[in-house]
């Protein structure tokens, strides 16, 4: 899918939005989702300085917005505009959330060219294990 002068419209305002977050001392990150008809619904800029939450991610609080307020079918037809690409947990919420569609502006390469050495660890997971008791809670709870 090709990015529309409408897309670079809501995409500007996704930068701008970034703007105002670094102004406030946050980091510069900012988002809003824009509903079927093409009208902005909800906005946010980052927030994990001044929340002092790791989470605060623009677009973690767009997807719990929709997710809240917005039916299946709508949030399907929802496109959410960022300024840069959602991280893994910005981009699990999304999916989980049901949106449609995302435009970002910098991808997450272009942002670490930015800020060299950024970016986050590699956690060790180590699993599965127990699978016997595991499941005991989880059978029968998706049928």
């Amino acid at each position: 899918m090709t990015v529309t002068p409408d897309d670079e419209t809501h995409l500007r305002r996704a930068i701008a939005l970034a703007a105002h977050a670094r102004a406030t001392g946050d980091a510069p990150y900012g988002s809003l989702l824009v509903g079927p008809d093409g009208s902005v619904l909800a906005e946010a800029h980052n927030t994990v300085t001044s929340d002092n939450d790791i989470s605060a991610h623009p677009e973690l609080k767009m997807a719990k917005w929709a997710a809240s307020n917005l039916d299946g079918d709508t949030a399907a037809k929802t496109t959410m505009y960022t300024s840069c690409q959602p991280c893994g947990m910005c981009t699990g919420a999304i999916q989980r959330s049901g949106l449609g569609r995302v435009v970002f502006a910098l991808a997450t390469d272009q942002l670490l060219q930015l800020n060299p050495g950024g970016g986050w660890p590699t956690v060790q997971q180590d699993g599965p294990a127990l699978f016997d008791e595991a499941r005991v809670p989880i059978d029968g709870f998706y049928s």
